[in-house]
């Protein structure tokens, strides 16, 4: 049996897999795209439509949107989407509750 041991090679850096983020727009702005502690509406409607309208003219925002639902990314706008419209893409629509 041939010694194999440190013969194996790591696969490097999957640069393809975060690349696309170096053109987007949103870059450095955090404050536009995760909602700050305590956020209430409207000033969530506000600033969320901000982020889309960034989004809107994005040269990677299908990269950004593809990689935050195969992430499962919880929170802020990712490709457009924010963090509703991304649950209901990933689980369908939120049964109604009858009282």
């Amino acid at each position: 049996m041939p010694d194999v041991i440190g013969t194996a090679h790591p696969p490097g850096a999957q640069v393809w897999r975060w690349e696309w983020q170096l053109d987007a727009l949103c870059r450095g702005r955090d404050d536009l795209f995760f909602h700050p502690h305590g956020e209430r509406e409207p000033a969530r409607s506000t600033r969320e439509n901000a982020a889309k309208a960034l989004c809107m003219r994005c040269p990677v925002r299908r990269e950004c949107g593809a990689h935050a639902l195969e992430m499962g990314e919880p929170y802020g706008v990712w490709g457009g989407v924010g963090e509703a419209e991304r649950e209901e893409l990933l689980h369908g629509p939120r049964p109604v509750r009858r009282r």
